[in-house]
């Protein structure tokens, strides 16, 4: 348990707000660059969120900011503080990294701050950063002890083999795993993700994190991946991932997922390759659930995009709990309206309050970006708690945290 922060390191680090708003970005680079000279470091994180374009340094100021604007008030960094232990988890992040991020930070915060941080102030944020990386460490091994002993769990990197490969659209292509020891997968909650490490020539090893797009069965897993047209194991997967392909695996992480016992009514929303959480929950709601209420929104470009859709109709038909909409952004001459989709354009606020239960139900969001951030503000808006507006998102939420 982390002793509490010392009322003049709480003063300092405060403090330092107005020199973080300036320079927290130009800080966090700085520390990126430390790290990374650390191939061991370098390796643990998603390199297509670093980078001059990158939206990892982004986040991580804004969230360093947070951390310090709430410094006496840390209750309400907790959201926060789960999902970053749930992301490290996947990452295999473990006690003995974090003394190389405190090195980096205190010595970025020295290089671009100068005669400004003192020793008095650079004390203080070290002993911020270990009271919060305590918190981590605490939950992240409650984490990996509740996986490894659970039936079918495990720690670190597992061996899956791809046992099926299923074209879902033009672009998203679904791939069926089963652990190579052909022993059992410990049960996800659906909305959960995969951390893969791919190791592909020429490159440095990658991690990604996939949604399981099926509901938990204790055998196998499904992700569901779209090419994206710069996407380096996206591409790889679908030039490479062929039935028979070893993948190395990390077991199931995420704080975005269904309730054992969903209390009210369910809407799910998504958008492009967003649906894959999205038909974990709809199988699970419908195999395990068939009293609960569900309405599952989606959107697309058009037919030509829409992966999953007769399986989705099919878990939908004859279910009168189940109801179904969808929306093409820009339908095609041959998507027919009332067959293929039920409305032109995109998901929004006249059509959230118009048609679905905003007063009652809870609310699950996975999509790009700008619906993210259109749909949570449009839900926040309208009153709904927010622990009733539940999201995914794949990359830094910066975003989405301002809005």
């Amino acid at each position: 348990m982390s002793q509490p922060l010392s009322e003049r390191t709480v003063a300092l680090v405060k403090a330092t707000v107005p020199a973080l708003e300036a320079h927290g970005l130009e800080i966090v680079r700085v520390m990126y660059d430390r790290m990374f000279q650390n191939p061991m470091i370098r390796d643990l994180f998603n390199q297509s969120h670093h980078g001059d374009a990158g939206s990892q340094p982004r986040a991580l100021a804004a969230a360093i900011l947070a951390y310090a604007s709430n410094i006496e008030n840390l209750g309400a960094l907790a959201p926060a503080v789960e999902r970053i232990a749930q992301k490290h988890v996947g990452l295999q992040i473990l006690p003995e990294h974090y003394p190389y991020v405190a090195e980096a930070l205190l010595g970025a915060i020295k290089q671009v701050l100068g005669d400004a941080a003192t020793d008095e102030i650079l004390a203080a944020w070290g002993e911020a950063y270990w009271f919060l990386a305590n918190i981590l460490i605490a939950r992240e091994d409650h984490i990996y002890r509740d996986l490894a002993e659970a039936e079918g769990g495990w720690n670190g990197w597992r061996s899956f083999t791809v046992e099926e490969v299923r074209p879902e659209s033009a672009i998203i292509t679904s791939f069926l795993l089963r652990p190579t020891d052909g022993r059992p997968v410990v049960r996800h909650k659906p909305g959960q993700y995969l951390t893969f490490w791919l190791e592909i020539p020429g490159h440095a090893p990658l991690k990604r994190n996939y949604s399981i797009s099926s509901a938990p069965n204790g055998e196998t897993y499904r992700i569901t991946v779209k090419r994206e047209p710069q996407g380096l194991a996206s591409n790889w997967l679908h030039d490479h991932g062929v039935a028979g392909t070893v993948l190395k695996v990390a077991p199931p992480a995420g704080e975005f997922f269904l309730a054992d016992r969903p209390e009210r009514p369910v809407v799910l929303l998504s958008g492009g390759v967003g649906l894959t959480p999205m038909v974990a929950m709809l199988e699970t709601i419908v195999a395990k659930h068939p009293d609960v209420p569900v309405h599952y929104a989606h959107g697309t470009l058009d037919g030509s995009t829409h992966a999953m859709s007769h399986h989705v109709r099919a878990l939908a038909e004859g279910r009168s709990n189940v109801r179904l909409t969808t929306f093409y952004q820009q339908p095609r001459s041959e998507d027919v309206l009332g067959r293929d989709y039920d409305h032109a354009g995109l998901i929004d606020e006249a059509w959230l309050r118009a048609e679905t239960p905003i007063d009652d139900a809870d609310y699950f969001v996975c999509g790009p970006r700008p619906m993210l951030r259109n749909l949570i503000t449009a839900l926040s808006m309208s009153g709904l708690p927010a622990d009733r507006i539940h999201y995914e998102f794949f990359g830094p939420a910066d975003e989405l945290l301002a809005a």
